[in-house]
């Protein structure tokens, strides 16, 4: 299949979503209030973890909600995960949401951090950046990651079940501005670069020769290219979205005289919607949509794969990096409920499902499913942030806790 193929249907499937976007942009026209104060008023009534800490200690800090709302919101969790492969992991996540205009007319930006180390000496660094300006004309989006590893790698497609450790550094820098076109839309352009060094393999559990070898093995990786995106977003805060949508229909080019190994491209198509069920619970079912294909000599740990999307959030059952191929389907569905009146308490239902293509036949024919549940607790109700804990099964006895500050979607 020809890249050239999947950017002419992927854009129809694109384009296709302008209805929801022209019925939801209606919508958006419709309200008389800006976003800063209809983040005020929805809070009014909540509680979070500040409001029971000044409670417990009987703090003098006023209790009083206002309809002032602070520009910067800032949030802080320290976690403990577990997960099968990675035994128990120590994470550092924090998050500053932001308006950057003084009447707060603008989206939510946002900035977090993750430092994470775990009993296998995986070492992680990762900042995400979504900062909107300009009176939401402009959106600024970066992803910047140094990570340490040994991780378990099965191989290509979603069949493939034989571990072999692999070892290795790992440094991303991505940026991409985008400029609005009209109403949600926007047209963006970045840079992606991706070094993988100092990769070595311990082989396949079994003595037999290892995917990665079959595949090309290098000590060493670099991907260096430009990227061409069409985005629609009319979320109000990718937080914890209440409702409105998201498509991004992305291409990259891999050039050697950006200084990538090799040629290669990569076209994605990230769909996500919520519908919120009521304005008095703020109850929500939210859908999640990926896919992605790659051609040309792409280098094995530049392959899509489990939760290595923007945020590490796909496939929650599974450890990052299960399933690994060259092309990507993915689905998930996820109920946001409260549990108390005053959400501080809330709780989600999940399932997903995700396939990746065989090696060689490059063939979808295996559909890994997974499903949890977990609890979500208010620590900054302002930003609208959560603290998740989350219980998720996969199959062939794949389980893991994963905690998270915010919505995995």
């Amino acid at each position: 299949m020809k890249i050239s193929k999947w950017i002419i249907g992927a854009v129809f499937i694109f384009l296709s979503l302008k209805g929801f976007a022209q019925q939801d942009s209606l919508k958006s026209k419709q309200k008389k209030t800006t976003i800063g104060l209809e983040i005020v008023i929805d809070s009014l009534s909540q509680q979070d973890i500040i409001n029971v800490l000044r409670d417990l200690f009987n703090s003098n800090i006023a209790k009083k909600d206002t309809l002032k709302l602070s520009k910067t919101q800032f949030s802080l969790i320290p976690a403990i995960g577990y997960s099968l492969s990675t035994g128990f992991a120590f994470d550092l996540t924090a998050n500053v949401a932001f308006f950057t205009q003084k009447d707060h007319k603008d989206n939510f930006s946002v900035i977090d951090g993750e430092l994470v180390y775990d009993t296998q000496n995986q070492k992680i660094f990762a900042s995400h950046s979504e900062i909107w300006f300009g009176g939401n004309n402009f959106k600024f989006t970066s992803d910047l990651r140094a990570e340490q590893y040994p991780v378990n790698t099965y191989g290509l497609g979603t069949t493939a079940n034989i571990p072999n450790t692999l070892n290795y550094n790992h440094v991303r820098v991505y940026s991409t501005i985008y400029k609005k076109i009209t109403g949600a839309f926007y047209f963006g352009l970045g840079y992606n670069y991706d070094n993988h060094f100092d990769i070595m393999q311990e082989g396949n559990a079994d003595k037999s020769v290892s995917q990665y070898t079959q595949y090309g093995f290098s000590r060493q990786s670099t991907s260096s290219g430009y990227s061409v995106t069409l985005l629609f977003d009319n979320r109000r805060n990718h937080i914890n979205p209440l409702n409105g949508g998201y498509a991004s229909l992305s291409y990259r080019d891999n050039l050697t005289f950006l200084g990538s190994d090799s040629h290669w491209q990569s076209l994605s198509l990230d769909l996500r919607k919520y519908y919120k069920l009521s304005s008095v619970t703020n109850n929500v079912i939210a859908f999640w949509g990926l896919c992605q294909f790659t051609t040309g000599n792409v280098p094995y740990l530049d392959l899509p794969s489990t939760a290595t999307d923007t945020y590490h959030n796909s496939g929650r059952g599974y450890t990052a990096q299960r399933f690994r191929g060259k092309n990507e389907l993915y689905l998930e569905a996820e109920y946001r409920f409260r549990l108390t009146r005053n959400g501080l308490i809330g709780g989600v239902l999940f399932s997903n499902a995700e396939s990746f293509s065989e090696f060689k036949t490059n063939q979808f024919i295996k559909i890994a499913p997974a499903a949890g549940a977990g609890l979500r607790v208010k620590i900054n109700k302002q930003s609208n942030t959560n603290v998740g804990f989350d219980y998720a099964y996969g199959i062939n006895n794949s389980r893991g806790l994963f905690v998270s500050l915010g919505e995995y979607f």
